[in-house]
């Protein structure tokens, strides 16, 4: 007899090799996204673990093709994959966290609304807590491939278990001036699984962690190569060019920068309605006839160092020294909840 839910049924079937005999708690869609509901995941199930911490192992079900094959990619099954999430848990907790589950729904609901997909060593600021209702320093994630769960293939395609890593806003400024692959060995080597516990500081705190960091940027520069920004964009501003940076993410736009361009690499930053391109080499900022809305830009060192000077978290308009016709507007970041409320300003 033919399953109804091929897809479904492998995963389990993944699952019960991973955890024979335990019983998941699982958590069900009411109504599903395709009849029109608002959660894109059709179910999450939480696996209580002791070791090597106690922790909740989650598992959504959604992201790949769960019943009949409706894309045209045969060697994927829905998006290739299914997010996991590691979460700390007290050793008496029952109950999964029922934040979590709603955080992976956002993930999903990013996926599924702006076609943007997830695969190992990318990342995302979360520009503020990963839980609202808890106080922690956890800020932005990062992806890897589960360190339990290996890659399935199913009958609609292959099936990735992308896990989802709580980072603190320092390890993530780590990570753009550096490397994920870097920053995740050395997160691994002190959170067992990357457990995701939101009581945790930040590992940049410990001075090793720090120095590997810092050598890391060093000897080999950062592996970022595109920034998507929700706070750039760029315009013409009689003879000069004005570029509109958010005073949340100009410190980070100035580390990627440095671990970029003195390394002879490039890098983008994505805005909503512009890009721009920065390169090393002999002085240039301009557009081609057929990118309207891309701005190229080549730096000396000298222009570089006067464009980083004036990318800090502080409002105003300033023009870059010794990088003309540049002028640089860092615009207040706002910092909303989730119901719409400003509960903080940057710059």
């Amino acid at each position: 007899m033919t399953s109804e839910t091929p897809g479904w049924d492998a995963i389990d079937a993944a699952l019960a090799r991973l955890y024979p005999g335990v019983r998941a708690r699982h958590l069900g869609t009411i109504i599903k996204w395709a009849l029109g509901g608002p959660d894109p995941l059709d179910g999450i199930s939480f696996y209580p673990r002791t070791d090597p911490v106690p922790h909740w192992h989650a598992v959504t079900f959604g992201m790949s093709e769960l019943y009949g094959k409706q894309s045209d990619n045969p060697e994927d099954s829905g998006w290739g994959f299914e997010f996991t999430f590691r979460i700390r848990r007290h050793p008496d907790e029952a109950e999964p966290p029922i934040w979590a589950a709603n955080f992976l729904q956002n993930l999903a609901r990013y996926v599924f609304s702006t076609g943007n997909w997830f695969e190992p060593n990318h990342h995302m600021d979360l520009n503020g807590p990963i839980a609202l209702d808890r106080e922690t320093l956890i800020r932005a994630v990062v992806f890897t491939e589960d360190p339990e769960l290996a890659a399935i293939e199913t009958p609609n395609g292959a099936v990735q278990f992308l896990q989802v890593v709580g980072i603190t806003a320092d390890e993530y400024a780590a990570t753009q001036a550096w490397s994920v692959v870097g920053f995740l060995q050395l997160l691994a080597a002190r959170l067992p699984l990357l457990v995701t516990d939101l009581d945790r500081a930040s590992i940049t705190d410990d001075l090793d962690v720090a120095d590997a960091v810092l050598e890391g940027r060093q000897l080999e520069g950062s592996s970022t190569a595109t920034l998507a920004l929700a706070e750039f964009g760029w315009r013409p501003d009689g003879d000069l060019i004005r570029l509109v940076i958010g005073a949340h993410v100009a410190p980070r736009v100035a580390e990627t920068l440095l671990g970029r361009l003195p390394f002879g690499r490039s890098l983008r930053l994505d805005g909503p309605g512009s890009s721009a391109e920065f390169s090393s080499g002999n002085f240039f900022v301009g557009t081609a006839e057929d990118a309207v809305n891309h701005l190229d830009v080549v730096l000396t060192s000298e222009a570089l160092d006067g464009l980083l000077r004036v990318l800090v978290p502080v409002a105003g308009t300033r023009l870059a020294p010794g990088a003309e016709p540049l002028v640089v507007e860092i615009v207040p970041t706002e910092i909303r909840d989730q119901e719409g409320n400003i509960v903080r300003t940057i710059g």
